[in-house]
């Protein structure tokens, strides 16, 4: 014997739901998983609404594009991490979106939170929920929603401050080594794209007054197949940060649909971009006490570190 390891040949994953479904209608991934969602699939006859179910061999998977909508929205006690009379801290789930960005949006998380919130006999505070972050529709994790004006004053401010802890779990194309990444962001950085002053074209002169400066400390976690888990912390809090930080890098996130154009690798496919939001802190609004809250990732996150774990 030489002493070396021998490989044990990787099994073919099962297909999942979406994957048939995008294949059977020529859909985009966004709409696959929404036909799922929607009740508008069905696996064996059974409706079937996790688009990361994978189907066994010979599963008959049937799509009606036309079949009546599964009025959805129901976030689960269990996603309620936290609550008292000043803030309430939510686990999104993937495929919701945080706020309503166009009328006649339904079922987002701060809709659902609230009327979770009253299901629970939680009455007597402000109706309302005050918004002072978000998180992109495909991603999961952790948000803070404020229930009093004060604390929203509060926590906004703190947030415009980067005085909040703000940890996230990716999982990146590629060997993703230990740094700190520091750009200018820009509505527009030369393509059409958001994107970091000077990365995609030339700077010219010095830093626009619009850029915004964005810092993100990213450290691997664990090296997978083609791809590598790695934790995000952000000093700053800019929209699509980290998607930006790590595409520039020349590590998109898995599943990444926007700004991975100018990436040349495999591609490894994925359902969303694999990001979430797993570590919250901040100062309370009223008690002035550090707190802290930490949630795993969800179980498409999970199945997909499982399938790209390097075997042997």
């Amino acid at each position: 014997m030489d002493g070396s390891r021998s490989r044990k040949p990787r099994r073919p994953l099962e297909p999942t739901v979406a994957a048939i479904v995008r294949e059977q209608t020529g859909a985009a991934w966004s709409r696959a998983r929404a036909l799922c969602t929607e009740g508008r699939v069905t696996v064996d006859g059974q409706r079937c609404l996790d688009p990361a179910l994978r189907v066994s061999p010979g599963a008959v998977v049937v799509v009606d594009e036309r079949a009546s909508k599964l009025r959805t929205g129901a976030l689960a006690e269990s996603a309620i991490v936290f609550f008292d009379r000043d803030v309430v801290v939510v686990d999104k789930p993937v495929g919701m979106l945080s706020i309503p960005y166009e009328p006649g949006d339904k079922d987002t998380l701060v809709d659902c939170t609230r009327t979770l919130l009253r299901r629970m006999g939680r009455r007597g505070f402000h109706p309302e929920l005050g918004v002072v972050h978000r998180l992109d529709k495909d991603t999961s994790g952790l948000m803070v929603f404020t229930r009093t004006l004060d604390a929203k004053r509060t926590l906004a401010e703190r947030f415009r401050a980067h005085d909040i802890e703000r940890v996230y779990h990716a999982i990146a194309h590629g060997t993703v080594a230990a740094q700190r990444i520091e750009t200018h962001l820009v509505m527009d950085r030369g393509d059409g794209l958001r994107g970091s002053y000077g990365h995609f074209r030339r700077p010219r002169g010095g830093i626009p007054p619009e850029a915004k400066r964005s810092v993100t400390h990213v450290r691997p976690i664990a090296a997978l197949a083609g791809a590598t888990l790695v934790e995000c912390r952000l000093e700053t809090g800019r929209q699509h940060q980290i998607r930006i930080h790590l595409s520039e890098l020349g590590h998109p996130l898995v599943g990444e649909r926007v700004y991975i154009r100018d990436y040349a690798g495999r591609k490894i496919e994925s359902m969303r971009p694999m990001l979430h939001a797993r570590v919250l802190g901040f100062v309370h609004p009223r008690t002035a006490q550090r707190v802290s809250f930490e949630r795993e990732a969800p179980d498409d996150f999970q199945a997909m570190i499982e399938a790209l774990r390097p075997s042997g």
